[in-house]
């Protein structure tokens, strides 16, 4: 019944900090016998690609930083223990002072969060070129739109493509990203 009364809110912490506030709620959930008004805890991860020394580096980023996620049933003591964590700021609140009361997160930023999140973890994947050198495309994005050219370089690690377009009869090099072009 009292999962019923868990709202997603909004913790700001110490930039930095956040997957070290989170597992600091999840001791005190343990240790102190919270497990009926909080839930999750969620610090969203972005995964990245990082060029280092010719090679492509896997890392996560955090894609809020200074802020994590709780779903919590914040009354009385949960809501003060919350607040004294270490790392933690302050939970996200309309109006000032000891009037203040923690405001939950709306039903669509809920889902756009959690939705978001998901994406963004899934987001990375190995490259898949469908383009080679020497091939023909045709430019379906930006100002030369609709111009055939010739792939001359690909960058993998941009996600961009020189080719030489024809116009007015002479090579004119360009860089575009993949979104900007199709095969012909």
């Amino acid at each position: 019944m009292e999962d019923l009364k868990k709202k997603w809110y909004v913790i700001k912490t110490m930039s930095g900090q956040e997957n070290k506030v989170k597992s600091y709620i999840e001791n005190e959930i343990r240790d102190n016998g919270f497990q009926n008004s909080i839930g999750k805890i969620l610090v969203p991860i972005e995964k990245i690609v990082q060029m280092r020394k010719g090679k492509k580096i896997y890392r996560d980023k955090v894609h809020y930083p200074g802020y994590v996620m709780i779903e919590a049933n914040l009354e009385g003591e949960t809501y003060h223990k919350i607040k004294n964590v270490s790392g933690v700021i302050t939970v996200l609140s309309e109006g000032k002072g000891n009037t203040a009361h923690p405001t939950p997160m709306r039903k669509e930023e809920v889902n756009r969060m959690l939705g978001k999140m998901d994406q963004l973890y899934e987001k990375v994947d190995p490259l898949h070129l469908p383009f080679v050198v020497g091939e023909t495309i045709k430019v379906i994005d930006g100002p030369f739109s609709g111009f055939n050219g010739t792939i001359e370089k690909i960058h993998e690690e941009k996600r961009k493509i020189e080719l030489a377009v024809l116009i007015f009869g002479r090579k004119t090099p360009l860089e575009l990203n993949f979104t900007q072009i199709e095969k012909i």
